[in-house]
């Protein structure tokens, strides 16, 4: 259907009729572009995007406010970030009129204008035969300016434009420039943030009371990839690897450090997972501990001979898990802090704790076919949501009263028998989970969800959307640094403009301390 070209002589209920037909097809387009990205996700072996609709538990259970509910606020006076320039405008008035004052009228503007500036840099030849020639003014690297490289930076990694659109935007401009010096100045010469990135992570773990942990789908060098996020209410860190396997993410939260270590941490590990108790000793009595990088662990598992055993589960595997976990504690990192995860079994390492949201959709989204289905597992659902709501008003007020309660009371909504098998089992699985699910009544301050997670993660989602994967390690790794330092600055209260105008050396920029000070600050008890 094609709207008239027209419309200024239909009546009202025609205008309506057209709106609805116009609406009906816009919700069809949508439903049709939701199915081809995920059968473009199909055929990239990538996760679709899941049909499970919100339950609203986290929003439900909110308190609600007190007292009567007002008028809507308005959007209240604007304040610029940037000093005003103050201009003065006259008018002719008639003769005999009285001046009263100013009326102020306040508008923002933005000013884009390609400047080059030619530098004559004077040669001097001393005595001895030396060439001095002044030096560049701080900031300049390279043919391109820093409040260029700010700019760059700021679009890709924040505007999430593509490197096509931002070539084009620069050279409407006036700036001379192509892709591959755009790409450079996207990946070329990035040491510094990079190292910060990891100031961000090790600070991050140092001081974290807790964490969050999520991951979704990558694609590097033309083939799957996985990006995990670490992250809490202070910091946000992203790293690509290969896979998602526990190994991997043990190797990230050294946060850089390549050793391995066999500690007390690392021998309470390979206890937890079931390594044989001769190989424990045998690793426990040797007088090496310490392990520069892998090849070194390697050659001395071979030397051991672990490496050859051939039992499950694999003891080469835990042992590296756990001289892994040794070395994450040997460096000082999430020290009593609990991880917090939606149940996905390579982040369940040391103190670990679930997220409710994730367990109360496994209800949810059951599929049921009677009525009697149906009503059992609202039924379910009305007692988690409850029981949710109590466990944040517990840990708003802690007490050991309620605490004995609470568990009390969860063992009597997941033992409980519905008829519903499904969903019983279901109930079952959940209570195994107890613990892990129960780790805020003894950590009151960690989050009941992964919802930070999950809404960090979210711009490495629109990042592979838009852009596609990555082709290089350097180009990997810098997609995963200035997003993760975007996120930090934000929840630092920091302006990422401001940020990478203090770290580029843009004049006037104002100064912006290390973001692990921050971090550190920010975690240190009141």
């Amino acid at each position: 259907m094609s709207p008239p070209t027209d419309l200024s002589g239909l009546t009202r209920s025609e205008l309506e009729a057209e709106v609805t037909a116009l609406r009906g097809e816009v919700a069809e387009l949508k439903r049709l572009i939701a199915g081809l990205r995920d059968e473009i996700a199909r055929f990239k072996g990538l996760k679709g995007r899941p049909s499970i609709k919100p339950s609203g538990m986290q929003d439900a259970t909110e308190p609600r406010r007190g007292g009567k509910r007002g008028k809507r606020r308005g959007r209240g006076v604007v304040t610029p970030r940037v000093a005003p320039v103050t201009e003065v405008l006259r008018v002719a008035a008639p003769k005999g009129s009285k001046f009263r004052g100013y009326e102020p009228y306040q508008v923002q503007d933005l000013v884009l204008t390609a400047r080059v500036v030619r530098y004559r840099r004077e040669r001097w030849l001393t005595p001895l035969g030396e060439t001095l020639v002044a030096p560049l003014p701080e900031g300049i690297r390279g043919h391109f300016g820093p409040e260029l490289r700010r700019f760059v930076l700021m679009q890709y990694h924040e505007g999430q434009v593509t490197v096509e659109r931002l070539v084009r935007l620069l050279q409407a401009a006036g700036v001379s420039i192509s892709k591959r010096q755009v790409m450079r100045l996207l990946i070329a010469g990035q040491d510094e943030f990079l190292a910060e990135g990891r100031e961000v992570l090790r600070a991050g773990l140092e001081s974290a009371a807790w964490i969050t942990v999520d991951d979704t789908g990558a694609r590097h060098r033309g083939a799957n990839a996985v990006c995990m996020q670490i992250g809490n209410d202070t910091f946000a860190w992203f790293g690509t690897t290969g896979s998602k396997s526990r190994l991997n993410f043990l190797e990230l939260l050294r946060a850089g450090h390549t050793d391995y270590v066999v500690n007390d941490a690392a021998l309470d590990y390979m206890r937890e997972y079931a390594l044989a108790g001769p190989v424990i000793q045998l690793l426990a009595a040797h007088e090496r501990r310490q392990f520069a990088d892998q090849a070194a662990w390697q050659d001395h598992l071979q030397r051991l001979g672990i490496s050859a055993l051939q039992v499950a589960p694999d003891p080469a595997r835990v042992a590296t898990e756990g001289a892994l976990w040794g070395a994450v504690a040997e460096h000082g990192f999430l020290n009593e802090a609990v991880i917090v995860s939606d149940d996905a079994g390579q982040f369940n390492v040391g103190e670990h704790g679930l997220c409710w949201i994730h367990a109360e959709r496994l209800v949810h989204k059951l599929e049921t076919f009677t009525d009697q289905h149906y009503a059992a597992q609202q039924h379910v659902r009305g007692l988690i949501w409850w029981y949710y709501a109590d466990l944040k008003a517990y840990c708003a007020d802690p007490t050991s009263r309620r605490r004995s309660e609470l568990r009390a009371r969860f063992d009597r909504i997941f033992l409980h028998t519905t008829g519903f098998a499904t969903l019983d089992r279901l109930l079952q699985r959940l209570h195994a989970n107890k613990a892990e699910l129960l780790m805020v009544l003894d950590h009151p301050k960690i989050p009941l969800h992964t919802n930070g997670s999950e809404n960090d993660i979210r711009c490495q989602v629109t990042k592979r959307q838009v852009s596609g994967g990555t082709r290089t390690d350097i180009g990997r790794d810098c997609r995963d640094a200035f997003l993760g330092l975007g996120k930090t600055c934000k929840k630092l209260c920091v302006s990422f403009w401001d940020y990478l105008g203090a770290r580029l050396g843009v004049a006037g920029a104002p100064a912006v301390p290390r973001l692990a000070n921050l971090i550190r600050c920010r975690g240190q008890p009141a």
